[in-house]
């Protein structure tokens, strides 16, 4: 991997160990040489993981659209800003720049984020390693709601193992480095890609 997006939080929530976590992260991605693409905040979690980056000299570009730039008060310091025309040309953009994707604690549109993400995984359209940074337990409710999709049948096992779930950032990278995507279904084809 030689750039890895992540999704997180535009505010910083009420725990000190999520804070600490983004700031780590991006450090380690800077550290080991991959370029950081995230969505170009300089408030929050996103900040702090820029800022991670930023402070060992890593190359950091940040997508955001043009109508969030005042909301989220954009990182003035990046090795690159891309603004892009709505949240969807956003979410592509930094697709296209990632060689896999990380989620950090966030809210609705981290969420969303990582959703279409693990969609367009299952669908075939990527093969890319999608890790989930479940820090402190953030994720611990959610990763139940999904066992729970398995057993009722909604989400088969094979598509919640595509999501890479460790505790800690050097366990993450670990298993995203180490990722071998499933098979393309066979009704996909290349082209399509």
């Amino acid at each position: 991997m030689k750039s890895v997006v992540v999704f997180c939080g535009s505010s910083e929530g009420n725990d000190p160990e999520i804070v600490e976590c983004a700031y780590e992260l991006g450090a380690r991605l800077a550290n080991e040489g991959m370029t950081l693409v995230y969505g170009a905040a300089k408030i929050g979690i996103m900040g702090k993981l820029a800022q991670g980056a930023l402070d060992h000299q890593g190359e950091v570009i940040g997508v955001i659209p043009d109508f969030l730039k005042l909301k989220e008060v954009f990182h003035s310091g990046l090795t690159q800003l891309i603004i892009t025309k709505n949240m969807h040309k956003r979410k592509l953009r930094m697709h296209d720049l990632s060689d896999g994707i990380i989620t950090l604690p966030g809210g609705f549109g981290t969420m969303e984020e990582l959703f279409e993400m693990i969609t367009w995984a299952q669908l075939g359209l990527h093969q890319k390693p999608i890790g989930l940074l479940n820090v402190n337990g953030f994720y611990d409710e959610l990763l139940a709601m999904l066992r729970t999709m398995v057993r009722k049948g909604f989400l088969k096992q094979e598509y919640y193992d595509m999501l890479l779930i460790d505790n800690s950032i050097d366990g993450l990278l670990d298993k995203m480095k180490n990722y071998q995507p499933l098979p393309l279904p066979k009704w996909i084809k290349k082209e399509q890609l």
